[in-house]
């Protein structure tokens, strides 16, 4: 049996891709991270209709090539994924904006697909995500060396000495805030 050079490519080619999938519990459980609840831009970027955020879809490494990322994420110390946030607006920033920087941990959180794991996110929207911890602009409170991780694999929220190297993914905006009823009550 003779095997074509193109079959024996795709094959291998197979092989050697990274198995971006993961496991989502949709018969018991509703998506929390809708893809309609999304804009996709078209630049690389989603804008979370809910929150008014608008997150870059790959990781920092990682570049979209416009149906997923390629590369491989990077991880960077608290004080490096500060400074390239920094560093990425002083040079243009990215999509026609150069407002980016590092979530805070409840805009981290507010993609977390809560009916998948491994990664705990929508792919779809995030291809590539890996299931592992991403930095956040919190600190630890009390503890100025140390900031506060989200994986989205199975560890969830943790804290962490900001030397250590996490994967970072950027947002831009301040987000929506729930409106108070300012209405007298009668």
């Amino acid at each position: 049996m003779t095997i074509k050079p193109f079959l024996l490519f795709a094959f291998i080619a197979a092989l050697a891709a990274p198995a971006w999938s993961n496991t989502c519990d949709t018969s018991t459980r509703a998506a929390s991270t809708p893809t309609e609840n999304f804009t996709d831009n078209g630049d690389g970027t989603v804008t979370d209709k809910r929150s008014g955020l608008t997150w870059m879809r790959c990781a920092q490494g990682q570049t979209w090539s416009g149906g997923g990322c390629t590369g491989t994420a990077q991880r960077y110390t608290w004080p490096d994924a500060l400074a390239m946030a920094l560093n990425l607006n002083a040079l243009g920033g990215h999509a026609g904006h150069a407002d980016w920087r590092i979530p805070k941990l409840p805009e981290l959180a507010g993609i977390v697909e809560r009916q998948c794991r491994d990664p705990r996110i929508n792919l779809a929207l995030f291809p590539a995500t890996p299931a592992a911890p991403f930095w956040s602009a919190t600190s630890r409170r009390g503890a100025d060396d140390q900031a506060l991780a989200l994986s989205f694999g199975p560890e969830g929220v943790g804290t962490g000495s900001k030397e250590e190297t996490h994967f970072v993914r950027l947002v831009r905006g301040e987000g929506a805030t729930p409106k108070k009823d300012h209405t007298a009550k009668r």
